[in-house]
Protein backbone atom coordinates (compact mmCIF):
# COMPACT_ATOMS: atom_id res chain seq x y z
CA UNK A 1 0.00 0.00 0.00
CA UNK A 2 1.27 3.46 -0.92
CA UNK A 3 1.74 5.86 2.00
CA UNK A 4 -0.91 8.57 1.59
CA UNK A 5 0.33 12.15 1.46
CA UNK A 6 -1.63 13.12 4.59
CA UNK A 7 0.61 10.69 6.52
CA UNK A 8 3.82 12.13 5.08
CA UNK A 9 4.87 13.52 8.47
CA UNK A 10 5.99 9.98 9.36
CA UNK A 11 8.37 10.05 6.38
CA UNK A 12 10.01 13.33 7.29
CA UNK A 13 10.44 13.98 10.98
CA UNK A 14 13.26 14.60 13.49
CA UNK A 15 13.25 11.01 14.78
CA UNK A 16 13.67 9.52 11.30
CA UNK A 17 16.37 12.08 10.53
CA UNK A 18 18.21 11.02 13.70
CA UNK A 19 18.06 7.29 12.97
CA UNK A 20 18.51 7.22 9.20
CA UNK A 21 21.81 8.60 7.99
CA UNK A 22 20.97 10.10 4.60
CA UNK A 23 24.63 10.91 3.89
CA UNK A 24 25.47 7.22 4.36
CA UNK A 25 22.71 6.30 1.89
CA UNK A 26 24.18 8.73 -0.65
CA UNK A 27 27.71 7.37 -0.17
CA UNK A 28 26.88 3.66 -0.34
CA UNK A 29 24.68 4.28 -3.37
CA UNK A 30 27.70 5.66 -5.23
CA UNK A 31 26.41 9.22 -5.66
CA UNK A 32 29.11 11.78 -6.45
CA UNK A 33 29.10 15.47 -7.34
CA UNK A 34 28.96 14.52 -11.04
CA UNK A 35 26.12 11.98 -10.72
CA UNK A 36 22.81 12.22 -12.50
CA UNK A 37 20.41 10.49 -10.09
CA UNK A 38 16.98 8.98 -10.63
CA UNK A 39 15.05 8.75 -7.37
CA UNK A 40 11.96 6.54 -7.61
CA UNK A 41 9.28 7.19 -5.01
CA UNK A 42 10.61 10.54 -3.82
CA UNK A 43 7.65 11.07 -1.50
CA UNK A 44 7.88 14.36 0.35
CA UNK A 45 11.63 14.73 -0.20
CA UNK A 46 13.25 13.07 2.83
CA UNK A 47 16.11 11.79 0.67
CA UNK A 48 15.69 14.15 -2.30
CA UNK A 49 17.04 17.22 -0.56
CA UNK A 50 20.21 15.38 0.52
CA UNK A 51 20.61 13.98 -2.99
CA UNK A 52 20.34 17.51 -4.39
CA UNK A 53 23.11 18.66 -2.04
CA UNK A 54 25.47 15.96 -3.34
CA UNK A 55 24.57 15.17 -6.97
CA UNK A 56 24.79 17.17 -10.16
CA UNK A 57 21.10 16.57 -11.01
CA UNK A 58 18.20 14.66 -9.45
CA UNK A 59 15.15 13.37 -11.31
CA UNK A 60 12.58 12.66 -8.62
CA UNK A 61 9.70 10.40 -9.65
CA UNK A 62 6.61 10.58 -7.47
CA UNK A 63 3.13 9.26 -8.15
CA UNK A 64 0.95 11.16 -5.67
CA UNK A 65 -0.04 14.76 -6.27
CA UNK A 66 -0.11 15.51 -2.52
CA UNK A 67 3.46 14.28 -2.10
CA UNK A 68 4.56 16.20 -5.20
CA UNK A 69 3.31 19.46 -3.67
CA UNK A 70 5.27 18.81 -0.47
CA UNK A 71 8.31 17.74 -2.49
CA UNK A 72 8.17 20.95 -4.56
CA UNK A 73 8.23 23.07 -1.40
CA UNK A 74 11.11 21.08 0.08
CA UNK A 75 13.40 21.20 -2.98
CA UNK A 76 12.48 24.61 -4.37
CA UNK A 77 15.78 26.08 -3.14
CA UNK A 78 17.76 23.75 -5.44
CA UNK A 79 16.26 25.26 -8.61
CA UNK A 80 16.81 23.22 -11.76
CA UNK A 81 19.10 20.71 -9.98
CA UNK A 82 15.91 18.80 -9.08
CA UNK A 83 13.34 17.87 -11.70
CA UNK A 84 10.12 16.35 -10.40
CA UNK A 85 8.35 13.82 -12.58
CA UNK A 86 4.77 13.19 -11.43
CA UNK A 87 4.19 9.67 -12.71
CA UNK A 88 4.13 5.98 -11.99
CA UNK A 89 7.55 4.49 -12.71
CA UNK A 90 5.82 1.44 -14.19
CA UNK A 91 4.16 3.49 -16.94
CA UNK A 92 6.56 6.40 -17.45
CA UNK A 93 8.82 5.88 -20.46
CA UNK A 94 12.33 6.85 -19.46
CA UNK A 95 15.01 8.34 -21.65
CA UNK A 96 17.61 5.70 -22.50
CA UNK A 97 20.78 5.49 -20.42
CA UNK A 98 20.64 8.97 -18.92
CA UNK A 99 21.25 8.25 -15.23
CA UNK A 100 24.35 7.15 -13.35
CA UNK A 101 22.52 6.08 -10.19
CA UNK A 102 18.95 5.05 -9.42
CA UNK A 103 17.83 5.01 -5.79
CA UNK A 104 14.64 3.54 -4.41
CA UNK A 105 14.47 4.36 -0.73
CA UNK A 106 11.69 2.42 1.00
CA UNK A 107 9.57 2.58 -2.14
CA UNK A 108 9.86 -0.39 -4.52
CA UNK A 109 7.55 -2.57 -2.44
CA UNK A 110 4.81 -0.01 -3.18
CA UNK A 111 5.18 -0.16 -6.98
CA UNK A 112 2.12 -1.67 -8.66
CA UNK A 113 3.75 -3.30 -11.71
CA UNK A 114 7.24 -4.27 -10.61
CA UNK A 115 8.22 -5.97 -13.89
CA UNK A 116 7.43 -2.88 -16.00
CA UNK A 117 9.07 -0.62 -13.44
CA UNK A 118 12.25 -2.72 -13.50
CA UNK A 119 12.32 -2.56 -17.29
CA UNK A 120 11.87 1.24 -17.26
CA UNK A 121 14.59 1.64 -14.66
CA UNK A 122 16.94 -0.59 -16.64
CA UNK A 123 16.29 1.57 -19.70
CA UNK A 124 17.23 4.71 -17.76
CA UNK A 125 20.42 3.48 -16.06
CA UNK A 126 23.68 3.72 -17.99
CA UNK A 127 25.86 0.67 -18.56
CA UNK A 128 27.91 0.17 -15.35
CA UNK A 129 25.46 2.47 -13.55
CA UNK A 130 24.24 1.68 -10.04
CA UNK A 131 20.85 0.80 -8.60
CA UNK A 132 20.33 1.02 -4.83
CA UNK A 133 17.24 -0.47 -3.24
CA UNK A 134 16.41 0.08 0.43
CA UNK A 135 13.34 -1.66 1.82
CA UNK A 136 11.79 -1.85 5.29
CA UNK A 137 12.22 -5.27 6.92
CA UNK A 138 8.75 -5.02 8.42
CA UNK A 139 7.18 -4.97 4.94
CA UNK A 140 9.70 -6.81 2.76
CA UNK A 141 10.79 -10.32 3.71
CA UNK A 142 14.13 -11.86 2.74
CA UNK A 143 12.24 -13.83 0.10
CA UNK A 144 10.59 -10.66 -1.18
CA UNK A 145 13.96 -8.94 -1.47
CA UNK A 146 15.38 -11.95 -3.30
CA UNK A 147 12.47 -11.75 -5.77
CA UNK A 148 13.27 -8.07 -6.34
CA UNK A 149 16.93 -8.88 -6.98
CA UNK A 150 15.99 -11.63 -9.42
CA UNK A 151 13.68 -9.25 -11.26
CA UNK A 152 16.48 -6.74 -11.72
CA UNK A 153 18.91 -9.49 -12.74
CA UNK A 154 16.49 -10.37 -15.54
CA UNK A 155 16.80 -6.81 -16.91
CA UNK A 156 20.59 -6.56 -16.88
CA UNK A 157 21.78 -5.94 -13.31
CA UNK A 158 24.21 -7.90 -11.13
CA UNK A 159 24.47 -7.78 -7.35
CA UNK A 160 27.25 -5.55 -6.09
CA UNK A 161 26.78 -5.33 -2.30
CA UNK A 162 24.01 -6.01 0.21
CA UNK A 163 23.27 -5.93 3.90
CA UNK A 164 20.36 -6.27 6.32
CA UNK A 165 19.77 -4.82 9.75
CA UNK A 166 16.84 -4.64 12.12
CA UNK A 167 14.96 -2.04 10.05
CA UNK A 168 16.33 -2.15 6.51
CA UNK A 169 17.24 -4.49 3.68
CA UNK A 170 19.71 -3.03 1.19
CA UNK A 171 21.02 -4.16 -2.16
CA UNK A 172 23.18 -2.30 -4.63
CA UNK A 173 23.28 -3.63 -8.16
CA UNK A 174 25.34 -2.64 -11.17
CA UNK A 175 24.02 -2.64 -14.72
CA UNK A 176 26.15 -5.04 -16.72
CA UNK A 177 24.22 -5.35 -19.99
CA UNK A 178 21.62 -3.56 -22.05
CA UNK A 179 18.24 -5.13 -22.50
Amino acid sequence: MVCPSWLSFILYNPIRKAFQDRNKVIAESGVTSTSIVLEVGAGNGFLTETLAEHAKKVYAVELQEGMVKKLQRRVHRFGDRVEIIRSDIATYRMQEQFTDVCIMYYSFHEVSDKAEAALNISTAVKLNGLLSIYEPTIEVTKTGMKETVNLFRSVGFLEDINWNNLFTRFIRLRKHKRI
